[in-house]
């Protein structure tokens, strides 16, 4: 088995790489950039390209019989300032690259899509996939567009898809710098001696997945063979929701030191609460979360104390 791994050098896509080479996989990763934290892997084809450059990506899916697609290039909190660019170089460039994943005769596509998002502010939790989806931020909604096409992609030409939709990753090769990833910011912030800065009051509910159990959840994803009229949208995260004051309680304790937060202005785009109901993909791939929140915590605080952070 060949997989691809589209945006195969972040965080979520270093991780992933190293489950299917644990599954047998030969992998191929497609990239702007190379890994921050990591040097090449001598057993990944590595292939530097962009999403919009389709006579890249037309070359870069041949051969293989899983696509990962995990590149994306906006984020939640930012993506209502610009839609047109959300739209153009997310919806459009993925629907080309199903095209070519069918011309190719790629097996599936895996695509990461977003349980923070999607759903909106949730009527239910915690939240099911067939839940209604209302997104508040153009992030959510292109998200949602690309399963819709995806979807279509199988009814028309056979391509066959699954949908993981993923709550909030956390873990080693996360960066501590990046403007998303409460979990690994707030811990870098912690290593430097510096502040946290939480949007709200910190009575915000997020459902956090330690990185080796979405892996897990992603490798399962390829190997799941469903019938024509089977689930291929699946929530993936802890099944549990920790407010942000309740995460920052937790990290006290795997630091052993006080820690100094500071209170902001909450923004318009934080729904109140997002808790996923796991109970499909545990039940149809197979799969669930087996590392509880203050181990995840303790093994990425460890992983960080190997960094230079500035």
């Amino acid at each position: 088995m060949k997989s691809l791994v589209i945006g195969g050098n972040g965080f979520i896509g270093t991780n992933l790489v190293d489950g299917l080479l644990r599954k047998g996989h030969a992998v191929r990763v497609f990239d702007r950039y190379p890994s921050r934290f990591r040097e090449p892997n001598p057993a990944v084809e590595y292939v530097v390209g962009d999403l919009g450059n389709h006579g890249e990506v037309a070359d870069v899916v041949q051969g293989v019989d899983f696509v990962f697609h995990l590149a994306y290039t906006s984020l939640p909190h930012t993506s209502n300032e610009d839609p047109v660019y959300d739209i153009r170089s997310n919806v459009v460039d993925t629907v080309q690259m199903l095209q070519q994943c069918s011309a190719a005769a790629v097996r599936k596509v895996i695509f990461i899509s977003s349980g923070g998002t999607v759903y909106g502010i949730p009527q239910n939790t915690p939240i099911k996939e067939d839940d209604a989806t209302d997104p508040i931020c153009s992030y959510g909604i292109t998200k949602l567009a690309i399963e819709k096409y995806l979807h279509l992609f199988h009814r028309l030409h056979g391509l066959d898809y699954v949908v993981a939709r993923i709550s909030n990753p956390y873990g080693e090769q996360q960066n501590p710098d990046a403007k998303q990833g409460a979990v690994t910011v707030f811990l870098g912030n912690l290593k430097r001696g510096n502040p946290i800065t939480i949007w709200g009051d910190g009575e915000v509910v997020r459902d956090y997945i330690y990185i080796g159990d979405a892996v897990q959840a992603l490798v399962k994803s390829a190997d799941y063979q469903p019938g024509p009229d089977q689930h291929r949208v699946f929530n993936i995260g802890a099944g549990r929701g920790y407010s942000l004051n309740q995460l920052i309680a937790a990290m006290r304790g795997v630091v052993g030191k006080d820690i100094d937060v500071r209170y902001t202005p909450g923004r318009v785009e934080d729904v109140p609460s997002n808790v996923l109901d796991i109970s499909r993909a545990t039940a149809e791939l197979g799969w669930k979360p087996e590392v509880e929140l203050e181990e995840g915590l303790t093994r990425t605080w460890e992983w960080l104390k190997t960094l230079q952070l500035a």
